[in-house]
């Protein structure tokens, strides 16, 4: 798994190793992108937060954290405003980043931004990977275990889900079995808490 990181998007040379000097004062790791493209090209498999500028040639911060949205990346976002782009803020803000800052921002602030940011992505993709793993570990039951996996949700007795599904008891025990071992899961509670956070269907 790639390592958090706090992702500078700015085609401002000098503002890019600005923050980036800042960063690694505080011993935050980063890499910085001269675009909304150049990050666009990695966003999938970053972990950690943005920081963007809102005014960029080609696609500016507003337009970049919409497209993170529509591809599906959770990274927390901060933007920073120059003087007067304070409505275009607010309309990063509903667009649904975490904090904006005008430029000359100060250090201690977009510190703390930063590290708030960070701790939030920290928390939000380690669930993310559970929910992954435990996904993957559905995908690995077969379709009569999976519909004993489905009655097991809806508080179904082993009788009850032979009965729907037409095999005796003592086959669904041991379908119950197997998805046990699958799943990882010591208790039927352990393997309810699994399921519910994968969403099986």
């Amino acid at each position: 798994m790639s390592e958090l990181k706090c992702h500078i998007i700015d085609d401002d040379d000098a503002v890019r190793d600005a923050l980036g000097f800042l960063l690694s004062t505080a011993d935050v790791a980063y890499d910085s992108y001269a675009s909304a493209a150049a990050f666009l090209d990695v966003a999938k498999h970053a972990r950690g937060c943005v920081i963007t500028d809102v005014r960029m040639p080609e696609m500016d911060g507003l337009q970049l954290v919409r497209r993170l949205k529509e591809i599906g990346v959770g990274l927390p976002v901060i933007v920073m405003t120059g003087h007067g782009d304070v409505p275009l803020a607010v309309e990063a803000m509903k667009a649904g980043v975490i904090d904006f800052f005008e430029k000359p921002f100060n250090d201690d602030q977009i510190l703390g931004a930063v590290r708030r940011a960070m701790a939030t992505s920290g928390q939000d993709q380690a669930r993310e990977a559970e929910k992954a793993e435990i996904a993957a570990r559905i995908a690995t039951l077969s379709g009569r275990e999976h519909d004993v996996l489905i009655g097991l949700l809806a508080g179904k007795a082993n009788k009850v889900i032979a009965h729907d599904l037409d095999i005796s008891p003592r086959t669904i025990e041991i379908y119950r079995s197997n998805l046990m071992t699958k799943m990882h899961a010591n208790s039927l509670s352990e393997l309810v808490r699994m399921a519910m956070r994968a969403d099986p269907g």
